[in-house]
Parts: structure tokens; sequence; C-alpha cells
């Protein structure tokens, strides 16, 4: 189990750290405020440059999903107490980043910014343009944030597993000592002889 849980922890830290190489664009229409049209026509680059990156990038990045959340199901599959819990949120929230990011981010990446129109940084940004935009910002922020929430499930996993185990082995040792405190008591009691 332990493997298992390291490969999620792994799977998931690498799709968080791929999703915060797009904070060059997403700070500026995120947190940036306001949002200016310079601000607008970096992000808009920034997008269209990942349109054009060689596509065996995103059958890597789906093979890498497809192995997180297999592992997430196996590791469901114990149907431990713990493993329901932990697991099913992080099946969830897993899910919930893979749907956003399959369904929204890269559709809208490769419906609106293959081509952007030819631009000076001081020219208006076009309104078409501007919400996809700021949407893909805010998809990649939810993704992140479901990712986070994988990782600190899985904390809470391992954290509660620990605390199990301590647990058990303050009961054993309880155990033998009793044990070993009855079986004291039996070596101390005197012998009665008759004469």
């Amino acid at each position: 189990m332990g493997v298992r849980a390291g490969v999620v922890v792994c799977i998931t830290s690498f799709l968080l750290g791929s999703l915060f190489t797009h904070w060059i664009a997403d700070s500026l229409t995120l947190w940036k405020s306001p949002v200016t049209d310079e601000h607008l026509w970096t992000a808009a680059l920034y997008y269209s440059i990942l349109t054009k990156g060689p596509v065996q990038i995103l059958y890597v990045l789906f093979g890498i999903i497809i192995l997180g959340g297999t592992t997430i199901f196996w590791s469901f599959n114990d149907l431990e107490a713990g493993n329901l819990m932990f697991d099913g949120g992080s099946i969830f929230l897993y899910g919930v980043a893979v749907i956003m990011y399959a369904y929204s981010v890269i559709p809208n990446l490769m419906d609106q910014f293959t081509t952007i129109p030819p631009y000076h940084m001081k020219d208006a940004f076009p309104r078409l343009l501007r919400t996809p935009t700021l949407d893909l910002a805010s998809n990649h922020l939810v993704c992140s944030v479901a990712l986070t929430g994988v990782l600190i499930l899985q904390a809470g996993r391992w954290w509660a597993e620990l605390s199990d185990g301590d647990d058990d082995e303050e009961y054993f040792s309880e155990k033998v000592e009793d044990s070993n405190a009855v079986e004291d008591t039996k070596s101390m009691t005197p012998l009665v002889t008759t004469a």
C-alpha cells in the first residue's frame, strides 16, 4: 500500500507542477488588478505557444493521468475504512481536475488559441478572446486546488494510519505488561505446606 500511495503522491505532484508552469500567464489575469490588455496579450501568447507544442506531450500527460487514476482506484479497492474515506475523496478531487482539464481547458486552448490575430502589445485585446483567456486561468486554478486536495487527503490518510499503528502498539504493549504482571503475581503466591 505504501508504493501505491507514493505513486499517487508523485503523479499528483507532477500534475500540480505542470499546472504551476502556467502561472506565467495565469498570475497576470487572476491576481493582478486591473487586468490590462497587455496582461491579456501576454497570457494569450503563452497559451498560443502551448498549442503549437508536439502532440506527444499530450499523450505522455494522458498516460500519467491514467496511471494516477488507476492507482487511486486500485488503492480504493482494498475497502478499508481509511481507504473509503481518504481515497474516495481523492478519487472525487482527481476526477474533478481531470474532467475540468479534458472538457474545458484543452478544448478552450485548441479552439481559441491555435491562431491569435497579429498584434502589438499596446493594441486593444479582442473581446472574443477575453473570456476564454480568463476562463483558462480560472480553470487552471480549479485543477490546482483539486490536486492540492488530493495531496492533503493522501497526507491525512498517512497520518491516520500512522496514528492507528501507534494505538495498536500501545494496546499490545499494555496487554503484554498485564499478562506479565499476572504471571508475576502467580509466582509470588506463597506455597502452603502442611506438616
